[in-house]
């Protein structure tokens, strides 16, 4: 057995050469796709009377190992017209569309996504630092971006990826062959848990930077990434291997990442007048 952090391994002794950092990246979004998607984006805006702000890819597209068969998860943050804001009902602040070519377009208002951000949304993190952008970044985006910092909640972020790990885990039959997409997303959200508790920060939207920074062996990496780049070479119900030992070593490093929720800090109190701001400069269409 070779140890990966707290995770023991099974690697076999032929896997000893460099990884390749490229191996199991799958953005999967053509440059014909992109653009249909840009297209989509306009269309939505001249329909709705709308502006989005920044558009992105989620999901396992953006997280680097998506199948061949896998959706397009894209992702927005919009501002209406300011006469939008000025009702005493409530609108609603969410847009959803599911198009051709398997497109899921899905968008948040801004104060509706800006509320969130506020206490800690890891989605809307991971949508502004996915590295498929289908909308050069506005500067409100930009400003998201650059008060994460302040504003990130490492209690929250680990209750997050440790119970997405644990839910992918729970999911697995007993058997020794599991679902590999389940097996990648759960991998992720180990390593995302890992980063908070190393760095208490936001864990990056792919999931190799996390591999490449840690102090594995070649053999260890090697496998991980191994393990990615099959699953993004089989379709999305291909199935993989994971060992009782493994199952094991993941169940008690997810426990123990969602045990340290009670020692690892709620985070800073921000104060939310930077995020006001933002919001009445979008929405006046002054933030550019």
């Amino acid at each position: 057995m070779a140890e990966l952090g707290k995770i023991r391994i099974a690697v076999p002794s032929a896997q000893s050469s460099a990884p390749d950092p490229a191996l199991g990246v799958n953005l999967g979004v053509s440059d014909a796709m992109h653009a249909e998607i840009v297209q989509h984006l306009a269309q939505l805006e001249q329909d709705l009377s709308i502006r989005v702000l920044f558009a992105a890819e989620s999901g396992s597209r953006a997280w680097g190992f998506a199948s061949p068969n896998s959706d397009f998860d894209v992702r927005f943050v919009y501002v209406p017209k300011p006469d939008w804001y000025f009702t005493v009902s409530a609108k609603r602040d969410v847009i959803e569309r599911m198009l051709p070519n398997d497109v899921d377009l899905s968008g948040w208002e801004l104060r509706k996504a800006l509320r969130l951000f506020k206490r800690y949304n890891a989605a809307l993190n991971e949508w502004l630092g996915s590295p498929i952008q289908y909308r050069a970044p506005s500067l409100a985006a930009n400003q998201m971006r650059a008060l994460l910092p302040q504003f990130f909640k490492p209690a929250a972020a680990l209750h997050h990826y440790g119970s997405m790990a644990n839910s992918a885990l729970q999911a697995m039959p007993d058997s020794a062959e599991v679902s590999a997409k389940k097996l990648c997303y759960m991998l992720r959200a180990v390593f995302a848990c890992r980063h908070v508790l190393a760095t208490q920060t936001q864990p990056p939207t792919q999931f190799q930077p996390m591999l490449m920074t840690l102090h594995a062996s070649k053999a260890e990496l090697a496998w991980i990434l191994q393990t990615l780049h099959d699953k993004a070479l089989a379709p999305e119900k291909a199935l993989t291997e994971l060992s009782p030992v493994m199952r094991a070593d993941f169940a008690r490093e997810i426990a123990d990442a969602l045990a340290a929720r009670a020692t690892i800090g709620r985070g800073k109190r921000a104060p939310v007048a930077e995020l006001d701001q933002l919001l009445r400069l979008a929405v006046n269409g002054s933030e550019n």
